[in-house]
């Protein structure tokens, strides 16, 4: 255990913190379990020592949610497990397990896929626990529906097993509740799928004068792609099309062969600007380390960043202009903005992650200088504030709930949350979400 003071204090307070626009808050001491009976000691410890008890898997919380004042943070990066049961397609892994750089290269000897996230430095532990929006979420669904057990360190200093049959409660708001979730989660049990025996994408590059018009029939086209298709579109700086920032259609199809990639990939060919276009790329075998070696280069490390995010809902014509500002005014070279399509919308499980829409808009600034740390979140701020006439809610994993505070849950789900808290957790020992004044 580390406390403030100690050699290498200040190192653990922020390691593995991807933001490195960090922040001042100071905890009570830092420990580094190796095994889950570390686990169990370090939230038995915190409970005698009368503090509360923060964790960090893979450091990737835009927030820096495991930096809190005065808790114990439990950093799970020295836990290290990583197995597969061919018998029943389940891969065992631990929080802090990088879904893109570690866990998919590990299943892909064995044939199999997970859907872990798009930045292949994400640990899969935040990323499962708020939902977990990964590759190609509109036609696989959500990451964790397909959590089928986690193995829990509860407020009381036990560890349990949580399943749909076992601590039940446990297992629901595993999947959505995010930093909120009350107990440490030591190992997940996910069920893979085959791995796609054939990856194809087309791509679109634009000039921002033809946004609206790009935009308004992606909108009303989206639906109607075969759900074996990622669908979005972003607007980011990509010197090899233009110096300034361009407009991206992308579809990746995950599929069996080239022939059904090309009819998947089809209802691209009916984009209206197709003649303007600076770039046509049209059903164009690719890989999937391809995909996350690109993926890995729009995230890079070592920068500040603000992000934010807004589930949408309307027609394009209300739609579409909401977005202009957080297209068509980058405040950098580095800084992009998604739009992901979730439609047709699919119907979720019984779980905790309970808000969605067809659409998906997320803006992600980040910079290098403490300089301009003002100018770029004060762009993000009026970006996002655009959004709020066709905004229905927000996801977890893109947000910043002291930035602003949206509906991520259900009014259900979360009067459901707040009762698992008070059965699992009625003395606060977990420090739940960090908002104004946290």
């Amino acid at each position: 255990m580390l406390l403030p003071g100690d050699a290498g204090f200040e190192e653990a307070r922020v390691d593995r913190i991807f933001n490195r626009r960090l922040p001042d808050r100071q905890p009570a001491a830092v420990v580094r379990p190796e095994t889950e009976a570390d686990v169990v000691a370090a939230v038995r410890l915190a409970r005698d020592r009368g503090w509360q008890v923060a964790v960090r898997s893979g450091g990737h919380s835009w927030a820096q949610w495991s930096v809190r004042d005065d808790a114990l943070v439990i950093d799970l990066g020295g836990l290290k497990e990583l197995s597969y049961d061919e018998s029943t397609g389940i891969v065992t892994a631990s929080p802090s397990t990088k879904g893109g750089a570690e866990l998919a290269p590990y299943l892909a000897g064995f044939g199999r896929f997970f859907l872990g996230g798009h930045c292949p430095t994400v640990g899969i532990g935040g990323f499962l626990l708020q939902g977990g929006q990964g590759w190609n979420a509109r036609g696989w669904g959500w990451a964790a529906e397909y959590v089928v057990a986690v193995d829990v360190v509860t407020a009381a200093g036990e560890l349990v097993r949580c399943s749909a049959t076992e601590n039940a409660d446990l297992y629901w708001a595993a999947r959505g509740a995010g930093p909120g979730f009350p107990g440490v989660v030591t190992r997940f049990h996910l069920q893979t799928v085959p791995l796609p025996r054939h990856f194809a994408h087309t791509v679109q590059a634009f000039h921002l004068d033809d946004f609206d018009e790009v935009m308004t029939w992606l909108h009303d086209a989206h639906h109607s792609v075969a759900d074996t298709v990622e669908i979005v579109a972003l607007t980011k700086t990509d010197p090899a099309l233009s110096p300034d920032p361009v407009l991206l259609v992308t579809a990746l199809a995950m599929v069996d062969s080239p022939l059904e990639a090309d009819q998947a990939l089809a209802p691209f060919r009916k984009n209206p600007c197709l003649d303007r276009a600076l770039l046509v790329l049209d059903n164009e075998p690719t890989t999937p380390e391809a995909e996350r070696a690109r993926q890995l280069e729009d995230n890079p490390e070592g920068h500040r960043w603000a992000v934010d995010n807004a589930w949408l809902s309307g027609t394009a014509a209300e739609v579409v202009p909401a977005m202009r500002r957080a297209y068509t005014t980058l405040p950098n070279a580095k800084s992009f903005t998604i739009w992901f399509s979730m439609a047709p919308l699919r119907s979720l499980p019984d779980m905790a992650f309970s808000v969605q829409s067809e659409i998906y808009l997320a803006s992600y600034v980040l910079w290098d200088s403490p300089e301009e740390d003002e100018a770029n979140q004060a762009w993000l701020a009026s970006a996002i504030a655009d959004l709020d006439p066709v905004t229905v809610g927000q996801y977890l994993g893109d947000s910043d709930l002291r930035r602003r505070p949206h509906r991520f849950l259900s009014d259900g789900a979360w009067d459901r949350l707040q009762q698992v808290y008070a059965d699992r957790d009625p003395d606060g020992l977990f420090v739940g979400y960090l908002v104004d004044g946290a």
